[in-house]
């Protein structure tokens, strides 16, 4: 090869290394990727999340709400205090009609034994007179013990106690108890015949009843 043709060879290659490089320089230039990446004010809000609002800061309130709000309070207050009066109200008449009932129960027979005292003092008086009795005393310490027997069933009726007379009645298992039965022909059957001892009712309940024998066929 002649000289001029490797001159004008090096000028032809020349010539595309000088265009190669153009076209790099006029290239457009790629962003770093991993400084995007890493730059949070790129990043986009997942779905569902919400950026935290400003908090709104509320004005002052006006001298018209302050005063409404101190005359709620001084009502509340007002209302509290009579509450607590209500309360201790509430517990003294508790505890009032505590020991109103408690002595009701105490001093139930008060006004029954107070009506009784007279009849204990007769009693003492006969006990004293059968201590210094003799035979020319025994009829008037009869008829004393007698007076005191009639003044205490008195006393009894006047609270409302009642005897329960069975002889001759039918038997009546609702105020008689039965504690024998005895045969006869002189009274029908079921028919008391015999009280051994007496029942009583305070008004209409009964208090205790009467021990009573019953007439039984005498064929049995």
């Amino acid at each position: 090869m002649s000289r001029e043709a490797k001159e004008e060879n090096q000028d032809t290659t020349q010539i595309e290394i000088n265009d190669s490089e153009e076209k790099d320089n006029n290239a457009p230039s790629i962003p770093d990727q991993q400084s995007q990446a890493d730059d949070p004010a790129d990043e986009e809000p997942e779905p569902g999340e919400t950026e935290p609002e400003e908090e709104e800061e509320l004005p002052p309130p006006t001298p018209e709400e302050v005063n409404e709000l101190r005359q709620q309070a001084a009502k509340a207050e007002e209302f509290y205090d009579r509450l607590q009066r209500q309360v201790a109200e509430a517990d003294n008449l508790r505890k009032r009609l505590a020991k109103e009932k408690q002595d009701a129960v105490r001093y139930a027979n008060e006004s029954l034994i107070e009506q009784l005292l007279p009849t204990m003092d007769s009693f003492e008086m006969a006990m004293s007179a059968v201590r210094n009795a003799d035979d020319s005393t025994i009829d008037s310490l009869k008829t004393g013990i007698e007076m005191v027997h009639a003044q205490l069933r008195q006393t009894l009726e006047e609270v409302g106690l009642v005897e329960i007379d069975a002889t001759g009645q039918a038997f009546d298992p609702s105020q008689h108890e039965a504690v024998s039965r005895k045969k006869t022909d002189e009274a029908d059957e079921g028919t008391v015949i015999e009280q051994t001892r007496k029942g009583y009712r305070l008004r209409d309940r009964l208090l205790r009843a009467a021990s009573v024998v019953v007439a039984a066929p005498s064929g049995e």
